[in-house]
């Protein structure tokens, strides 16, 4: 609990608990809601609560940045999963160009960036890929072998 009281974004984010903002509501003139400062100190317990009570993940401050942003620059997994499970935009960029990915790889969290990374592919895949066929399955295509002009020559006449 001391190290919980040590936390400038914790004392903010228990005081928005405190006077019962709203889950949206920007709180300071960073704009940052209560999911940015929770993602931001890595609280996933605090974050999960927020998304429970309907709380916009997808919601930028005046940096551009969104509580994906907020978890991959401390290099929060767990914030960063939860995220991610609930559906969040990753591929998102703030005012300076950078997706969450960018900014785990920049920040020095490689796990995370990876992470990232990761999860962007499989978005993708599963976009683009029947929907009978597991996109994590390789497709092993079969080689075509040089065929003379013989022997093309003699399958045409049996057909």
């Amino acid at each position: 609990m001391l190290l919980f009281d040590c936390n400038p974004e914790v004392e903010g984010l228990k005081n928005l608990l405190e006077t019962g903002a709203s889950v949206n509501a920007p709180p300071d003139p960073q704009e940052q809601s209560p999911v940015h400062l929770a993602a931001g100190g890595g609280l996933a317990y605090f974050l999960l609560w927020q998304l429970q009570a309907g709380a916009d993940l997808n919601q930028q401050d005046v940096l551009g940045e969104t509580a994906l942003h907020k978890a991959a620059k401390v290099g929060s997994l767990e914030c960063l999963s939860l995220l991610v499970a609930s559906d969040a935009q990753i591929d998102l960029c703030n005012k300076n160009g950078q997706t969450a990915e960018d900014l785990a790889w920049s920040c020095g969290f490689p796990e995370c960036a990876k992470f990232l990374t990761m999860t962007k592919c499989m978005q993708t895949t599963k976009s683009s890929v029947h929907p009978d066929r597991d996109p994590c399955v390789p497709v092993f295509r079969q080689k075509r072998s040089f065929r003379s002009v013989e022997n093309v020559a003699v399958k045409r006449k049996c057909w």
